[in-house]
């Protein structure tokens, strides 16, 4: 496995750390090979029920490894051409494997998530940040670019086009709190904590059905082209599946039992 990232076990929680930390975390090629051979890993090996990413150091991501850029020899095509084949066969299938994982994903942003990390922070499920953490949007001022790895989606599905906008345009820093406000985030706390809070946080979801995650992504993203009639057709469909699983009758045996529920790992 690459050095560009660093994986540990806690009990039924995978915690991958992004483990470039004097380089403040870029999302090299490296990087980004190793994040997808670990979640392939973790879907075929089965032995979490949650996972967590976190930055080591005091990044998340600073976003591409401009740094990292140049066309290897013999290679013909321009930058652009080279970039969009990256994000093709790498960037584009890590976001999209991160938001198709059959666990929770949470992402805890103990720093700075920019440029392409900002993509790769909104595709996991949960996201909680430090209180000195923030959002940056460098591609269009800065650059001339639009967001990717999904900012521009993400952004704009969370926060709505006006608000999407004015950040992609003006890139101006949205702080861990404001993002809190605004929806885009789940939790902050203190710096001290993160560690700590987003284990705990993915102890809890771990021990959700195992169906969990999946099921919830599927009616939320419903809920987003459905009417209310339709939406209302969808959840009795999916009831009439759910309720005759083992889940649904643990669920209601610990609540008569007045205790809390276990849920077998799928």
């Amino acid at each position: 496995m690459t050095s560009a990232v660093r994986y540990e076990q806690d009990g039924d929680v995978g915690v991958i750390y992004l483990a470039n930390a004097a380089r403040m975390n870029p999302l090299s090629e490296e990087m980004q090979q190793g994040l997808l051979e670990l979640l392939e890993r973790i879907e075929r090996e089965r032995s979490v029920r949650a996972v967590l990413l976190i930055g080591e150091g005091k990044s998340f991501c600073v976003g591409a490894d401009l740094n990292g850029m140049q066309a290897a020899e013999g290679d013909t095509r321009s930058l652009g051409q080279r970039t969009a084949d990256t994000m093709m066969v790498l960037s584009n299938p890590l976001i999209l494997r991160l938001q198709s994982m059959s666990v929770p994903v949470v992402s805890a942003l103990n720093g700075v998530a920019a440029g392409a990390g900002v993509g790769l922070a909104l595709a996991a499920d949960v996201v909680i940040a430090a209180r000195s953490a923030y959002f940056y949007l460098p591609f269009m001022p800065k650059l001339g670019i639009v967001p990717d790895l999904g900012s521009s989606w993400f952004l704009t599905q969370q926060l709505g086009r006006v608000r999407a906008t004015a950040l992609t345009l003006l890139g101006d820093r949205l702080s861990a709190e404001q993002a809190q406000q605004w929806g885009l985030i789940w939790e902050v706390c203190d710096d001290a904590y993160l560690d700590t809070q987003a284990r705990g946080l993915c102890k809890r979801l771990a021990a959700l059905p195992p169906h969990a995650v999946v099921e919830t992504r599927a009616a939320v993203a419903a809920a987003l082209v459905n009417g209310l009639s339709e939406q209302l057709n969808y959840e009795a469909q999916r009831q009439r599946e759910l309720i005759d699983r083992a889940s649904f009758v643990e669920g209601v045996s610990a609540f008569l039992a007045r205790r809390e529920p276990v849920f077998k790992a799928g």
